[in-house]
């Protein structure tokens, strides 16, 4: 194998999305305003990176709401929260800036809406994920999370008889997802599926660009974070669709150099919390090893943009009277 043949497949969209990077501008908005400490529950996104970086700016992270003191302002994560969390905020006297991502906030309603219309809910997600925590809270008593394949076989038969809908964390993968979905409507045949697709547009697009070169690719390095629910997920869709092997990192040392035996195209994409600085330590991490034939293969692109909370966002200025 020479230098020349060794290339790069670059996946796009990667990276940032809309809600990580709402949430994470929320949190630096709120210490310039307030100044610090600012806490935040949990991480603000599931990013080792980004988390640390906000650490060193003086914000801090409280795994419950009770662990702020009293008065203090408190961001809530882009995964979002219980009410039974907002409350205990409130009890605290806490000064909270809600950071959750609008399509996460989504979910949330449909939850309380098909609770209030009578319905039991079959949340597809993964247990003890922070997301799936805050929309089980929204309507617990009706509630029923399905992680996986097996777990359909699991749900109690009397649920037959009940109003049923489907509703699903926003990081998951699109085809794990349906197929389990496919699973519950042969046991429940009258499931109804939720007004809009729940898994979210990055994630999607994300899945798309890698598998697009997958095919291609001998190895796929995914940059994020082990606790990063849509990361993970991009390492299993790059096996799914014909890479030869893939691994999730979160800097460019944790790359093994074996990895590379008898490789002579990589792919490389990052999860929708992941800043684009790891990417490019990546890129210049194979280069000197002699990838540095970069191509870019663009799937779609992306527009979307979220405001940030009302209490962060700059004060309208009133236009000058003659």
């Amino acid at each position: 194998m020479t230098v020349g043949e060794k290339k790069v497949l670059l996946a796009a969209p990667r990276g940032y999305c809309a809600g990580v990077d709402r949430a994470v501008e929320t949190v630096e908005k709120a210490v310039e305003k307030y100044g610090t400490p600012v806490y935040v529950r949990k991480e603000i996104v599931h990013n080792r990176y980004v988390v640390e970086s906000l650490q060193e700016k003086g914000v801090i992270f409280v795994d419950e709401a009770d662990e702020v003191p009293e008065g203090a302002h408190l961001v809530f994560s882009a995964h979002g929260v219980s009410p039974a969390v907002r409350e205990l905020a409130i009890n605290r006297n806490l000064q909270t800036i809600d950071a959750t991502c609008p399509l996460v906030t989504k979910v949330h309603r449909e939850a309380v809406r098909f609770d209030r219309d009578g319905h039991h809910i079959l949340l597809i997600g993964h247990h003890g994920h922070e997301e799936v925590e805050g929309t089980y809270g929204e309507a617990p008593e009706v509630t029923h999370i399905v992680d996986n394949l097996d777990e359909v076989d699991d749900l109690p038969e009397w649920l037959q008889n009940e109003k049923l809908v489907w509703l699903s964390q926003t990081t998951l993968s699109v085809t794990e997802t349906m197929q389990i979905v496919n699973k519950l409507k042969e046991r429940f045949p009258h499931l109804q599926d939720p007004p809009s697709e729940d898994i979210c547009y990055a994630t999607t697009n994300r899945q798309f660009a890698v598998r697009e070169i997958a095919p291609d690719a001998d190895l796929v390095i995914v940059v994020g974070s082990q606790n990063s629910s849509n990361s993970k997920r991009l390492v299993e869709v790059a096996l799914e669709f014909g890479a030869r092997d893939s691994h999730l990192v979160d800097f460019a040392s944790q790359i093994d150099e074996a990895w590379l035996e008898g490789v002579r195209t990589v792919g490389v994409t990052s999860g929708a919390s992941v800043p684009e600085i790891l990417v490019k330590d990546v890129l210049e991490w194979l280069a000197a090893r002699g990838y540095d034939d970069v191509t870019s293969v663009t799937t779609t692109t992306e527009s979307t943009i979220f405001s940030l909370p009302r209490e962060l966002r700059p004060a309208r200025t009133q236009p000058a009277r003659a």
